[in-house]
């Protein structure tokens, strides 16, 4: 008896290593794939079902448990998704009923953007990314603690726009040459102010009528740039450099799922 307890337990403990190293390598999957991949995948996806007419005016959504079930994403995946839904105007949010299907025109949201303006808005973010990425990693390097004191009264100012229901534009524009100011290398500010507001371009990407909407966007734009900034406060270049990059990259995928939206619409 003692020996097959004995024979029992490594292999217990193989399985369970086992077990261990395939969650691990999911999560490592995930991870590669980039949380803004998988939240285009779950949104695209339910986009179409509503679009296709599987989802109805009035109808109910699978709940956020089974949506994570179905897609094998996390619980934010589709919350991100569900929020780029709802931005669209084709699903609300019911508190402690569920997400609900309203009635969408495809052709009126589509007329709402102009295609051309997306295009230039995503050209201005490409070249942008690559020069602040590096400058998010000089300014962590090189700032001044007055530099440090100016960043973070910037990023103040956004969320200050935000509780009173103002556009953040101005206050982010401020903070980006705020950010190439640190590096202390002239040149990237004078890249920044060469592009002028066009720069900024997310305002557009949520029209200014959709209060609930519009408010859950800029929320987010806060919160990548408190990576941004706290990593510069901390020294920490390739954090800082990381935060950028996820925040550009992040708005690159975001104008690209709008293009895309907006080819489908009048294809």
């Amino acid at each position: 008896m003692n020996r097959e307890f004995r024979n029992a337990a490594p292999l217990n403990g193989m399985r369970i290593k086992a077990d261990a190293g395939a969650g691990v390598a999911m999560q490592v999957k995930d991870r590669s794939k980039g949380s803004g991949s998988l939240v285009s995948r779950v949104g695209e996806s339910l986009r179409q079902a509503i679009l296709s007419g599987q989802y109805s005016a009035g109808d109910k959504l699978p709940s956020e448990h089974e949506l994570t079930e179905t897609h094998s994403v996390s619980r934010t995946v589709v919350r991100e998704a569900v929020a780029a839904l709802r931005s669209d105007g084709l699903v609300e949010v019911r508190q402690g009923a569920g997400i609900f299907v309203l009635g969408a025109d495809p052709a009126l949201s589509a007329r709402k953007v102009d295609k051309a303006r997306v295009a230039s808005d995503l050209e201005v973010l490409e070249i942008r990314t690559p020069v602040e990425i590096e400058a998010a990693g000089l300014a962590a390097l090189r700032r001044s603690p007055a530099q440090e004191e100016a960043i973070f009264e910037c990023h103040r100012k956004i969320l200050q726009c935000i509780e009173s229901d103002q556009s953040i534009r101005d206050a982010d524009l401020e903070l980006h040459a705020a950010i190439a100011e640190a590096t202390n290398n002239p040149l990237f500010r004078q890249f920044l102010e060469s592009q002028g507001s066009a720069i900024i371009p997310q305002s557009r990407l949520v029209p200014e009528t959709r209060t609930a909407e519009q408010t859950a966007y800029r929320k987010l734009i806060h919160r990548e740039h408190e990576a941004i900034v706290v990593a510069i406060s901390d020294r920490d270049d390739q954090a800082a450099r990381n935060a950028m990059r996820d925040h550009l990259v992040g708005s690159q995928a975001r104008y690209r799922n709008l293009l895309r939206d907006l080819r489908s619409f009048t294809s």
